[in-house]
Order: structure tokens, then C-alpha cells, then sequence
């Protein structure tokens, strides 16, 4: 797998993650702008009320015994309202972030949808889907959550930090010195804490993208892990990956949370300073005790955004680990692009023609070889031979799920290169061995090839195809609701669904993977005559695994080793006595 847990510590591009973050979010730019000047608005506001609440401790010791209430009920009133206009400006800012948010998230969504239809066959045959989603949900999420949190919290935290430093200024420069001295110590402590702590964030979500992979794969595998009594290795597997993790985070979080402790311990020191120097500095007349009231809850306020920043810049770290990863993923090899301006059949008459086709998947090893092969329009052509003689690498090229190394192929004497690859798999309708349901109605997965199919359109292929009385014997007939995990059908019936699948969007051509095993005999035999008339009049390519269902193919070729070696129909090949006799008549002494 190209995810590899191993090896992959440190943010690869830190720097380069981040720029691609940020231009990630230019449209947003203005609207993050104006949560940042509410959010700074916010923080100035609440900067001054200590000040304020100093300057009302000396009023009110130079007014003593006879108090001025009015110049505390006024500084009282100004606290209240900076108080109030503090609160909605911050409640305005966490509102346009989580609207950022919200669209950001939708945003990244469609874009790592986008990309996976625009990734190559190669790419599911080398990834875990569970790892791709684990990029769209924990990675998108901690991105998200970081965008609209950390945002806010680092410009509040700069702001307060910045207007707690001047004003702490203009009330005693020596004691300020005294205060200031521990931050350049604190910065430099928690900075190699941080840089230490990258590396683990990275790896702790590729690791859970491996979690997500292994409870995927174990998940839709339980019939097979039951069946091998496989259920004690299946959790020690699962427990090494969830112990890995375990202690990954732990590790994590550790390094994040030890950024506070280490900051509280320097800023508290100077805290203790401060309320030494500054005690001397009334008792000997330098300062009022309102003025030294105000500068220690600057003091202790100065502790709150140096540990904040602290944490968020822990939080960035996990922020770009999901950042990568997400923006590896978009910046994945796409499909080369379609030919401009590519070729159209306006009418499609079913001649495929294979040039001496040549293909390896890891160019190292050849699958296929010199194949080539004519077939004319409406043919039944049978593909047969021993599992890894490449019957399915063929079809793969034919749906350009694959581009051969050399050779091409043409569909009515036009190369499929020089069309655009949906246009090519237009013409073809699959039924597969391994079906495919999706979540909703018997009317909905039937019309999933053709959008615009009406029910007189679904119903006649339901009945071509063997399976409407199955589907009216349901609940709800054609509304009924079915899954790939439906248990309301057998697998012999979900394998009919297909079929009248293929035959609502009625492509001028058919590929058939044919699934007749573990089906009772009638079933099988529904089956077999459904493809019969699925395939009359069409060209069509058969996959075969049974012999005896290929017959009567007009023409069936052989394959081994990525070579045909025979080729003729049922009859001509068993009185060749060749391959082909010797694969059938095992399957026949087997039966």
C-alpha cells in the first residue's frame, strides 16, 4: 500500500501544506477578515476594563471618606457596556466562522468526491477505501474544527497579548521588564516541545486512516472470517493496529497538553516577581494601589494568551498532519485527459476489434500479449480460462479502465483512445459476479442507468429479465427498499436485479462476469435465460466460468497466460482436443 504507516513521521511540507491551506481558503478571505476584526474588537474591549476597575480603586481612595458614587457608578456602567459590546462582537465572529466552516467542510467534500471520479482503476487497486475515508471524515473535521476554533483563538490571543503588553507599559516599565523576562524563556521551551510533537500527529491519523481500512475490510468480511474461524487472528490484527494508535495518541497528546504546564510554570514565576517588586514599589510611594490592583490582573491575564498560543500552535500541528493528507489525496494522478476534440459514434453498429493488444499492471510483469482478436457486431463472444490468464485485464481495457502498453482497440473502426472514456463505457452495460445494490427503492436501482426510464420501461425489463414476479411478491413491489445487505432477496435474485438493470439503460453492447454460483439450479437456470435475452441481437463479451453456459457462443476464445491459444466455438474446440476439451471436461467429470 502506497499509505504505509511506517516511516512517515514529520510532516513532509510543513511550509508548502500551509500555503496550500491558506489559498485553500482565499474565497474566504474577507469573510475570515472581518471574524478576525471582531474577534480583535472583541478582545480590545476587555483589555481596558482592569484599568478601568483600577482607576475606580484610586477615585475612591482620594474621594475617601466622602466617595464620588457617581464617578463609580459611571466607570460601573462603562464596564457593563464594554462587557456587552465585547460579548456580541465575539458572538459575531464565532458566527461567520462557523458559516466559513460549514461551507469549507461542504467545499473540501465535493472536492475529494470530484477526485475520486476523476482517479484511475489503478488507484482503488493500490489504496484502502477505508484510508480515503478516513481523509474525508477525521482529517476533514480536524481541518475544519481547527479553521474555525483557532482562527478566532489566535487573533484574540494576540490581541490580548498585544494591548496587555502596551498598557502594562504605560502603568510601570520596571515591573513589565520584570514580567516580560519569561516569555522569551517559555517561547523557546514549548517551540522544541512542538517541534518534537509534529511528528506524532502525522502519524497518528495515517495510522487511523489504517484503523478505518481494517474495520472496513473486517466489517464486510464476516461471513469469511466466521467461516475460517479467523475471529481470534482478525482481533489480535485489529488490536496491534488499535494498540499502535493507543500509544501514538497518548504520545500526542502528551507533547500537546505539556505546553501549558511549562508555560504556567514560567509566567507564574514572573507572577511572583511581580507582586514582590510591586508591593515595594507602593509601600515607598512609586505607584497607587490601583495602579498595582490593575497591572496584577494584567499579570495574571498576560498567563491566559501566551499559554493559549501555546496550545494553538500545538493544534496547527495536528491541523496541517490533516491538511497533508487531504491535499496528497486531491493531488493524486488523475486520469490523463480525454482527446480534444474527441471522436462520437453517431450510430453503433458492435464491431470491437483488439490490435495486438499488450498490458502489464506493474510493467514488469506481462498480463496480456499480442492479443488480438475480431468481433463482429451482434457476436457472443466467450472469454475462458484459468484464474490470472487475464480474461478480466480484457475487459478492464475494453471499458478504458486501463490503457494498453502498446496495440489499441477499436469499436467500429474507431480507437478507443480517440474517444472520451464515458462515451466508450456508454455503450456497454455490466452485469457483474459480484453485485451491486445501493440504498433505496427496487424502481430507483433499476433505473440507475437511464434516469429517465419510466415504469412501463422498468417493468418490461423486470419481466425480460425473470424478476418481476419477485418484485411484486415484495412488500411495496417496485418501492420496495433495498440495499446491497438486503436480506428481503437471495443472491440468485439480486443477480435478476442487475440484469433488468442493464436492460432499462439498454447499451448497444453487454459485458456479462457470469455469477451463477451458489444459486439453486432454477435460479440458475432464470439466470441463463435472462443473459439470453439480454444479449440477442447485441455484441456481447462473456466472461465464463461455468463451460457449459458458453455453448453457444459464436465464438469462444482461450486464454493462458495472457496469450489466446484456441480459439473456434464449443464444438470446433472439443474436436480440437486441445486446452479448451481439457478445461471442460474436468468441469464436466467435477459435475
Amino acid at each position: 500500500m502506497h499509505n504505509d504507516i511506517h516511516g512517515r513521521g514529520k510532516a513532509k511540507h510543513g511550509r508548502q501544506t500551509f500555503r496550500k491551506f491558506i489559498k485553500s481558503i482565499r474565497k474566504y478571505w474577507f469573510a475570515i477578515l472581518i471574524a478576525v476584526l471582531l474577534s480583535v474588537g472583541s478582545a480590545l474591549l476587555g483589555i481596558f476594563i482592569p484599568k478601568i476597575l483600577g482607576d475606580m480603586t484610586n477615585a475612591a481612595i482620594e474621594t475617601y471618606p466622602e466617595i464620588d458614587m457617581d464617578i463609580i457608578l459611571g466607570k460601573t456602567w462603562l464596564i457593563v457596556g464594554l462587557f456587552v459590546t465585547s460579548a456580541a462582537l465575539n458572538y459575531g465572529q464565532a458566527f461567520i466562522l462557523a458559516v466559513v466552516s460549514a461551507k469549507y467542510t461542504a467545499s473540501l467534500r465535493e472536492r475529494i468526491i470530484d477526485k475520486i471520479n476523476k482517479l484511475p482503476i489503478s488507484y482503488f487497486d493500490t489504496h484502502k477505501y477505508g484510508d480515503v475515508l478516513s481523509r474525508m471524515t477525521n482529517d476533514i473535521d480536524i481541518l475544519v474544527t481547527s479553521l474555525s476554533q483557532e482562527i478566532a483563538d489566535i487573533s484574540l490571543s494576540v490581541t490580548i497579548l498585544l494591548g496587555i503588553i502596551i498598557i502594562m507599559l504605560t502603568i510601570s516599565v520596571p515591573l513589565s521588564l520584570v514580567s516580560f523576562i519569561v516569555v522569551p524563556l517559555s517561547v523557546l521551551v514549548v517551540g522544541k516541545i512542538t517541534v518534537y510533537a509534529q511528528k506524532f500527529f502525522l502519524e497518528r491519523q495515517t495510522i487511523l486512516g489504517s484503523l478505518n481500512a481494517r474495520v472496513e475490510e473486517d466489517y464486510a468480511g464476516q461471513n469469511v472470517i466466521k467461516i475460517n474461524s479467523y475471529e481470534d487472528t482478525a482481533l489480535a490484527e485489529f488490536g496491534a493496529i488499535n494498540n499502535k494508535l493507543t500509544k501514538i495518541t497518548l504520545k500526542s497528546q502528551f507533547l500537546s497538553s505539556i505546553s501549558m504546564p511549562v508555560t504556567h510554570i514560567f509566567t507564574n514565576l514572573g507572577y511572583v516577581a511581580v507582586c514582590i517588586m510591586g508591593g515595594m514599589l507602593v509601600i515607598n510611594g512609586q505607584m497607587t494601589i490601583g495602579s498595582i490592583q490593575a497591572f496584577v490582573q494584567y499579570v495574571s491575564r498576560f498567563n491566559r494568551p501566551i499559554t493559549e498560543i501555546a496550545s494553538t500552535v500545538s493544534t496547527i500541528q495536528a491541523l496541517l498532519a490533516s491538511a497533508e493528507r487531504i491535499f496528497e489525496f486531491l493531488e493524486e494522478l488523475e486520469e490523463a485527459p480525454d482527446p480534444e476534440p474527441a471522436v462520437e459514434l453517431e450510430s453503433v453498429k458492435g464491431a470491437v476489434e483488439f490490435h495486438d493488444v499488450c498490458f502489464s499492471y506493474d510493467k514488469k510483469r506481462p498480463i496480456i500479449r499480442d492479443f488480438s482478436v475480431k468481433v463482429e457486431p451482434g457476436m457472443k463472444v466467450a472469454i475462458v480460462g484459468p484464474t490470472g490468464a487475464g480474461k478480466t485485464t480484457i475487459i478492464n481495457l475494453l471499458m478504458r479502465f486501463y490503457e494498453p502498453d502498446s496495440g489499441y482497440i477499436t469499436i467500429d473502426g474507431v480507437p478507443t483512445r480517440e474517444m472520451k472514456r464515458a462515451d466508450v463505457r456508454k455503450l456497454f452495460g455490466m452485469v457483474l459476479q459480484d453485485t451491486w445494490l445501493f440504498s433505496g427503492t427496487v424502481a430507483e436501482n433499476l433505473r440507475y442507468g437511464k434516469q429517465d426510464a419510466t415504469m412501463d420501461e422498468i417493468v418490461k425489463a423486470a419481466k425480460l429479465s425473470n424478476v418481476n414476479h419477485i418484485i411484486e411478491a415484495l412488500p411495496k413491489a417496485y418501492k420496495s427498499e433495498i440495499s446491497e445487505d438486503s436480506d428481503n432477496i437471495s443472491a440468485g435474485e439480486k443477480q435478476l436485479v442487475t440484469i433488468a438493470r442493464a436492460m432499462v439503460a439498454n447499451p448497444p453492447m453487454m459485458i456479462l462476469d457470469e455469477a451463477t454460483s451458489n444459486v439453486d439450479t432454477r435460479t440458475e437456470q432464470l439466470i441463463q435465460d435472462s443473459f439470453e435475452t439480454l444479449t440477442k441481437k447485441r455484441t456481447s463479451f462473456v466472461i465464463a466460468h461455468r463451460l457449459s453456459t458458453i455453448r453457444n457462443s459464436d465464438l469462444i476464445l482461450v486464454m493462458k497466460d495472457g496469450k489466446i491459444v484456441e480459439r473456434g466455438n464449443h464444438e470446433d474446440l472439443l474436436k480440437a482436443n486441445g486446452f479448451y476439451a481439457e478445461l471442460y471436461n474436468s468441469q464436466f467429470a467435477e459435475n
